[in-house]
């Protein structure tokens, strides 16, 4: 069953709203009506999306026992997401994570974004993708729910040369399958990281924190940062750091050690460098939550993957049901290319240029551990 929930009235906003099919050239009518949507598989697992941000608000997973519980932080209304902390269940782009004084260059000519983390650009300014408002649709093929959604951002848009056309995909599989599909096309040369930015409380949003949540990393290597958590050009191994998650640990055991790396981030805020082939799907991530057995697997097409541990989250957002998500209530496990990549000549690549198509997929599969 596929159903949207509700329409609001039309809101306006500062930021840039323009929406457009990826598939055609036509822009239509800016439209700012809130839409949430539901989709569940067969074994009761489901979500609710809005069209704003493309943001993730609900996902309802079961625990050992068969009880579900909402696990990603969020508001109650769609409209709450306008004031709200800006990426809760967020798309993110053009370029997810910071580029360093918001300045890259392409062939040559030098382009300027917003800056707006310190000194830095952080996921595609403040009119980012998070921040606009996306044309979907609902469809289902061969028993699997999706959710299309499609925004052309312009040339120019937060400083980002091109008009790209994105388009994002929600499915939900009766194998307990959250999959997010990504493509772009784009007109003139441009940079691209596309993300996905729920944060996860195993346990159930504002259900206290998720330090005791274990957390297995698929990566011997990490992105050490300055102390504007922009890297440092290293690729660095784990082993024998508080970073090496090769084998699982709470997420809590050793992120008060006296570690440079984790008083940079006031604990983790890290890209993790992928034990795989680029572009190949592979597993990157497993959370335990031990209390419920929740597990969650994350999958991925992407080279790196940033884990946050809530460092900044510090009970100032009001969540749903009016839980307060204090410090550390969530984790963020965002697949994506590294931080600052356009200015670091050893990352992989995160250019597109015209003719070519970009593409990605992360998977959230969930299951459940017996005690």
């Amino acid at each position: 069953m596929i159903r949207p929930l509700f329409l609001a009235a039309m809101i306006t906003l500062s930021c840039s709203t323009r929406t457009a099919d990826p598939m055609t050239s036509t822009v239509p009518d800016v439209d700012r009506s809130f839409h949430v949507y539901e989709l569940q598989n067969k074994n009761g697992l489901r979500m609710k999306v809005t069209n704003f941000g493309g943001r993730i608000m609900e996902l309802w997973v079961p625990d050992r026992e068969g009880k579900l519980a909402d696990i990603v932080l969020g508001y109650d209304s769609a409209a709450q997401y306008l004031n709200g902390n800006p990426y809760f269940g967020a798309l993110i782009g053009r370029f997810g994570n910071r580029i360093a004084h918001g300045r890259f260059s392409i062939d040559g000519r030098e382009y300027h974004l917003a800056i707006n983390n310190g000194a830095h650009a952080l996921h595609g300014g403040p009119g980012g993708f998070h921040n606009v408002f996306w044309r979907s649709e609902l469809t289902e093929q061969q028993g699997r729910q999706n959710l299309e959604l499609y925004y052309l951002s312009r040339d120019g848009e937060e400083g980002y040369p091109g008009n790209l056309k994105v388009k994002v995909t929600y499915s939900l599989t009766d194998e307990n399958e959250l999959v997010v599909n990504y493509e772009a096309t784009t007109d003139q040369t441009t940079i691209i990281n596309l993300t996905q930015h729920s944060f996860f409380n195993l346990a159930g949003a504002g259900l206290g924190d998720i330090r005791d949540h274990r957390l297995q990393l698929m990566a011997d290597r990490y992105c050490p940062v300055d102390d504007g958590l922009i890297p440092t050009g290293v690729i660095a191994a784990v082993a024998g750091t508080p970073f090496d998650f090769t084998q699982p640990h709470a997420i809590g055991e050793r992120i008060g050690e006296a570690d440079p790396q984790l008083r940079a981030g006031r604990g983790y805020d890290h890209t993790f460098v992928l034990n795989k082939p680029d572009k190949e799907l592979g597993l990157a991530a497993v959370v335990t939550e031990p209390g419920s057995g929740r597990v969650m697997e994350v999958w991925t097409t992407e080279p790196g993957l940033q884990f946050y541990s809530g460092n900044f989250l510090d009970g100032s957002d009001i969540g749903k049901g009016g839980k307060v998500y204090g410090h550390r209530s969530a984790l963020c496990l965002e697949t994506q290319h590294f931080p600052d990549s356009p200015n670091q000549p050893g990352f992989p690549t995160t250019e597109l240029k015209p003719g070519e198509t970009y593409r990605q997929k992360t998977i959230y599969r969930f299951s459940v551990a017996t005690p």
